[in-house]
């Protein structure tokens, strides 16, 4: 399963500090960040707030990833910009959502714009279209991000997580 591959180069790669805003199709690779005492899994309320995370955990010589939905990208704007300028490693994990089958009208235009809106504020891209794919190129992010001091995403195809329906999102 990807989130058990993602979690061992996480750890591999010495991420300590996790930080994610709950969502179903990061909630195995929580788990496994939750249980895992080397790493320290901390619920957001915003996105934004993973940002600041971020700026702290290499300020003071730890790694952090960012887990997080497609929807959660438009709150980061701003934000974006304190780490294209000071230039800190960051590396989002981000499930897609607006994707061919959502239900949630609402989900479209951010799951359309995704990457764009991340490319605009220098974030380099790169999309898991299967789960094979997933754990190589969060391997090769984290290496960039942390050797670069550059910004990266890993947008996970919703297809991969899944799509759910209105029933059972009700459910839920």
């Amino acid at each position: 399963m990807w989130p058990d591959e993602v979690h061992r180069e996480l750890a591999a790669g010495g991420v300590r500090l996790v930080g994610y805003v709950p969502d179903a199709g990061h909630k195995r690779l929580i788990e496994l960040c939750q249980a895992d005492p080397a790493m320290r899994a901390i619920a957001l309320t915003t996105e934004e707030e993973g940002i600041g995370l971020a700026a702290g955990a290499w300020l003071g010589g730890a790694r952090s990833v960012l887990l997080m939905q497609s929807s959660g990208v438009g709150n980061l704007v701003n934000v974006l910009g304190m780490v294209k300028v000071c230039r800190f490693p960051l590396l989002m994990i981000v499930t897609m959502r607006g994707e061919p089958g959502e239900f949630n009208p609402w989900q479209v235009p951010m799951g359309e714009a995704t990457a764009r809106v991340l490319e605009a504020m220098g974030v380099t891209v790169q999309r898991a279209e299967n789960e094979g794919e997933i754990s190589s190129l969060v391997k090769k992010a984290l290496r960039s991000c942390y050797r670069d001091g550059s910004a990266s995403a890993i947008l996970i195809a919703q297809r991969v997580v899944g799509i759910k329906s209105f029933q059972e999102q009700r459910n839920q």
